[in-house]
């Protein structure tokens, strides 16, 4: 996979009593890209002074050719002119306007020449339905869909969202999220999107930075970057990777579909994409059990052949976290110490990764 251009550069510097923010990162041009991590970690500190919310900071931060701003020449470009679209954990919108009105106030700010295509908009995130409504009789997952509406309405040269579903309930976050990964698919706007949640990421992000403690401890290629299990140790329970594929079958009894990728085939819950739609699927490490024999008699419905390439500590001493590869792709699997040593298992070990379907299935 090779990396897009470098859209957006920033190196962020300040102290705030013991806790020091010292992140330096690059983003892509295009595709959203993640900054992910624990709470405190910077995340959102970093996305404001992106956004031109932190005049305090030491550093720089660039667009594309544009420097927004450079504490070592004094320069500072103002929000308001930076072309940002943000979206806040909490919808920030105006109460004493209509859905409409919000809306209206959106498209003004992209002012005349804009190509941005309303009606469209209006479907992906279902808000055509909402126009009617005051903002009080909205749902938290309907104004997070108006408020993202909103911004895009503006027409931003970059798309910040700041943990949008973080606040949401399952239902409400896993519908929003759908609406997200059609976008994320359809739309080509830029976007930084700030989570601590790992199924948000896996979905709807192309690059990642992992954060923790003010610093970047790594980035890269979603996909390269979560096998290679660059995580801090203490969120390494949350390890897994992602895999793309295309829908090639859907058994409609048993309510599954069966994804092809490069290194195989895999049975998961059924979903709303047809056959021949792309689609990607995360496999948590957690999720994967090794066995040295072919699976047979068994509940597991996903067998993959693969050979252990290496290990690496887990959360807990008790644990460890096995690195394989399947063909071209790369997997994870959470084990104990003690299974790692009754197998065997060392570098060059061919074994099966069994996945429960189950495993594979919406996330909540």
């Amino acid at each position: 996979m090779t990396e897009p251009s470098t859209g957006l550069r920033a190196s962020l510097h300040r102290r705030n009593g013991d806790f020091l923010l010292d992140a330096a990162f690059e983003l892509p041009a295009h595709g959203v890209s993640a900054l992910f991590g624990p709470s405190g970690a910077g995340k959102t500190t970093c996305l404001r002074a992106i956004a031109g919310f932190e005049r305090n900071l030491d550093g720089q931060v660039a667009y594309l050719d544009t420097v927004w701003q450079d504490s070592a020449r004094r320069q500072f470009m103002p929000a308001h002119r930076r072309g940002i679209g943000y979206v806040f954990q909490e919808a920030s919108l105006f109460t004493h306007l209509s859905i409409a009105g919000n809306l209206d106030y959106g498209q003004r700010r992209a002012g005349r020449g804009s190509q941005v295509d309303r009606s469209r908009l209006l479907r992906l995130f279902g808000v055509d339905r909402l126009l009617g409504r005051k903002v009080v009789q909205l749902s938290g997952g309907e104004r997070q869909r108006v408020a993202i509406v909103r911004a895009l309405l503006a027409n931003p040269k970059l798309l910040l969202l700041d943990e949008p579903l973080s606040a949401l309930d399952a239902a409400a976050r896993l519908e929003l999220l759908g609406c997200l990964e059609q976008w994320h698919a359809e739309l080509a706007i830029p976007t930084i999107y700030v989570s601590h949640a790992i199924d948000e990421i896996a979905r709807l992000a192309d690059y990642l930075v992992v954060m923790d403690a003010g610093r970047v401890v790594a980035q890269g290629p979603l996909q390269a970057t979560l096998a290679r299990g660059e995580l801090p140790v203490a969120m390494r329970d949350l390890l897994g990777v992602v895999i793309e594929g295309r829908v090639v079958s859907h058994n409609v009894d048993d309510h599954l579909m069966e994804l092809a990728f490069d290194s195989g085939r895999l049975w998961l819950p059924r979903r709303n994409e047809r056959v021949g739609d792309r689609l990607r699927c995360r496999i948590g490490a957690r999720d994967v059990v090794l066995s040295l024999r072919a699976p047979a008699d068994s509940s597991v419905l996903n067998g993959i052949e693969a050979v252990v390439i290496g290990v690496m500590d887990a959360a807990h001493p008790s644990q460890c976290i096995v690195q394989l590869k399947a063909g071209a792709t790369d997997l994870l699997a959470s084990i104990t110490q003690r299974s790692w040593r009754s197998l065997a298992l060392a570098p060059g070990v061919a074994v099966w990764a069994q996945v429960k379907a189950t495993a594979l299935g919406v996330q909540t």
